[in-house]
């Protein structure tokens, strides 16, 4: 049985002031003060402050001027900058359109309405819990205990005096809160809690591997250097096949194709594919009179087109690899329609399959020619930056497995032929094929030091369409590769690895907490303050993660705080993304491709300014010319349109949740949990708004 405890009562019994005696919520007694002592009135019993040092008076009006000064300048600041952000809403609420009314979304309406739904209902449940919090603060109920589990025990003495209907609902809410919702919530919180610390530890642990490569310089070594550039013999030069894939690409086909036909590579023993799915009759044409002029210039380089877009990128690589004439090829290297390749790609990647029949995949890492475009393309660079530095290098060199990245890398085409080639089953056709290749016993080699250039979303539009799919997919794979990886005949470590780590870990337990914990319940636990979140959950646990997340990034040190909110705020959108891949909705199955803003690096100019004009065509397809003509008209009526700006509900539903809580927390003296809660909200308030990205 707990100890006794005591809290003063503000009424008198009799006449004679009594504090309660409580051992437990239903076994409580009154206790009489004959001669009362002020602490009696203030402090629960054992919280009553030790006297400090007397400060004189001239003393403590230089502090309280100090103070002053302070909280006057801090008023300023919080004011400009409040002023600024209402300027800012009001005119994106003048011009916004939600993304209700996007056809385009990604996900399931239905689906969305209900979750939307949830989190409007959770906003109004603590409106409404707000109202009598407030109430009760203006009764004189004492919100600043030291011991927040001991609020309710003030409301106990009014069992005596109970004076109207609001102290009596009042009183029956905190009875329920304390019998019914601390419990689980607080259950619910320990287990979340449970699972942020083994998350973090698996962080760490990647992150000291990354230092152990770094300190033992274990990065991967070709056994043979490629020596005879002719190819006639001496070299290591085999048939490499070269695929883009493509779907309505308009605003990167040139540079892609530029960059594959001039890689550094024996034409005879080279074959560039462009696999174009687009439905726009102009950008087929465009495309295809971009890989004519390139056969023209000497490149071994042709042109396929699906009439039917089925199983979207998989569909268009499996139906590929179908041709006869892959049969006299041994690699395939695969580049997305955005990717740049260096000229020395091939010579850098190819000499690790030399002498290494067991290897299946070699994979290079990004590099983005945006990364310092917008706020959200700084806050994108962190996280795969940790991704490419610690996560694949890690796990390559100490597992010889990672999840292919779809693009940037080279596979021997045997390892895809074993491993069941390009399945149409999930929207992560590359993590798919990574999967079985690994379940099959092919090795992996990542190389850290090889780059290929690419571009990050820049609009928060199109990189939240970008990671819910990222997201899905990964649930959809577990749940159809499940029984695989267990008949599998790879050790136990391997399979657990793939299962808990890979796939649970990862994928599933870091949304499903992160949203959990920081968006649903830290509110809650302002409204229920009978369940306690810890302050190191709250700020210090996060704050380390961030700060081991910037490692590879050193130049992104003054994001850190940006990118902690921003990465909670995008925990929405995975967590969304995680139930409909796991369950199956049917927004889980959608592909939206990732729109493109088409920017050069600074050496694909320079290369442009240098490049000898390209002979041209004597003659073109038919209307060609008129065809231009009109995109560009196009184009510009395009700049002269209106751009309307997205308002996102879901985002917008967790800010005003998140910013009552705050208040709430305030209400009640709670530090860390109410600037938490604060800016965490304003960050919701910001993305839900559309006040990050490219029209920034």
């Amino acid at each position: 049985m707990a100890p006794s405890l005591y809290w003063w009562a503000k009424e008198t019994h009799r006449g004679t002031p009594v504090v309660v005696k409580m051992e437990s919520p239903n076994n409580w007694s009154m206790v009489e003060l004959e001669s009362p002592s002020e602490e009696d009135f203030m402090y629960p019993t054992g919280a009553v402050p030790k006297g400090g040092r007397n400060k004189n008076a001239k003393q403590t009006t230089w502090v309280l001027l100090l103070k002053a000064h302070k909280a006057a300048g801090c008023l300023t600041s919080i004011a400009a900058a409040f002023f600024s952000l209402a300027a800012s809403v009001r005119r994106r609420i003048a011009d916004g359109r939600t993304d209700s009314t996007d056809t385009s979304e990604a996900e399931n309406p239905a689906v969305k309405s209900r979750f939307v739904t949830c989190i409007k209902v959770f906003l109004c449940f603590s409106l409404i819990l707000l109202g009598f919090e407030i109430s009760a603060y203006f009764k004189g109920w004492d919100f600043g205990a030291p011991d927040l589990q001991l609020q309710y025990l003030f409301t106990l003495t009014n069992l005596l005096t109970v004076k109207g209907v609001f102290d009596s609902l009042y009183l029956r809410w905190v009875l329920i809160r304390v019998e019914y919702l601390a419990p689980p919530l607080q259950f619910l919180i320990n287990v979340c809690i449970i699972l942020f610390l083994i998350q973090s530890v698996d962080r760490l642990i990647l992150c000291l591997g990354c230092f152990w490569i770094k300190f033992k310089n274990l990065e991967p070594v070709a056994k043979q250097e490629l020596v005879d550039e002719s190819g006639d013999g001496g070299g290591y030069f085999p048939m490499v096949l070269v695929q883009i894939p493509m779907c309505n690409e308009k605003e990167v086909y040139q540079q892609s194709i530029a960059a594959v036909c001039n890689l550094d590579w024996p034409k005879g023993r080279m074959l560039i594919q462009i696999l174009d799915d687009s439905d726009d009759p102009t950008t087929q044409l465009l495309i295809e009179e971009e890989v004519h002029k390139w056969q023209q210039n000497g490149a071994n380089i042709i042109y396929r087109h699906r009439v039917v877009r089925n199983g979207y990128k998989a569909g268009n690589l499996k139906s590929a690899m179908g041709c006869s004439y892959i049969k006299d090829y041994e690699f395939v290297t695969i580049f997305d329609a955005d990717f740049q390749p260096f000229t020395d790609f091939l010579k850098r990647t190819m000499p690790h399959f030399k002498d290494n029949a067991e290897l299946g995949l070699v994979q290079a890492r990004w590099s983005f020619v945006n990364k310092d475009e917008n706020l959200l393309t700084r806050l994108q660079l962190i996280n795969l930056a940790f991704h490419f530095e610690v996560e694949q290098q890690v796990n390559g060199v100490f597992l010889n497995f990672f999840g292919f990245n779809g693009t940037a890398g080279v596979w021997r085409i045997k390892a895809l032929e074993e491993s069941g080639g390009w399945l149409e089953r999930t929207t992560v056709e590359d993590m798919d094929i990574a999967v079985r290749a690994h379940l099959h016993g092919w090795k992996f080699v990542f190389l850290n030091d090889v780059e290929c250039q690419c571009e990050l979303p820049e609009s928060y539009e199109a990189y939240r369409k970008q990671q819910h799919r990222w997201h899905s997919g990964p649930m959809q794979l577990f749940r159809l590769c499940l029984p695989a990886i267990i008949r599998s005949k790879i050790s136990v470590w391997k399979k657990a690895n793939i299962i808990f780590l890979f796939f649970l870990l990862r994928k599933l337990v870091l949304p499903f907490y992160s949203f959990t914990l920081f968006c649903v319940i830290l509110p809650m636990t302002m409204f229920i303050p009978e369940a306690t979140l810890p302050s190191w959950v709250v700020c210090y646990i996060p704050a380390a993660m961030s700060f081991l997340n910037i490692l590879p990034a050193p130049k992104s040190f003054p994001f850190i705080v940006p990118y902690l909110l921003f990465e909670n705020t995008m925990s929405v959108t995975k967590f969304n993304a995680m139930i409909s891949g796991l369950f199956q909705l049917g927004s889980a199955y959608e592909w939206v491709v990732t729109k493109k803003s088409g920017r050069s690096s600074e050496g694909d100019l320079v290369s442009l300014v240098d490049r000898q004009p390209m002979p041209q065509r004597v003659s073109s397809e038919p209307n060609l010319d008129e065809i231009r003509v009109e995109m560009k008209v196009q184009g510009e009526r395009d700049r002269m349109k209106k751009k309307h700006n997205r308002i996102y509900t879901k985002e917008l539903a967790l800010a005003f949740l998140l910013l009552t809580a705050s208040v709430r927390s305030l209400m009640s003296a709670q530090g860390i949990h109410f600037y938490f809660l604060l800016f965490q909200g304003v960050s919701f308030l910001l993305v839900g708004l559309d006040l990050i990205g490219e029209q920034v």
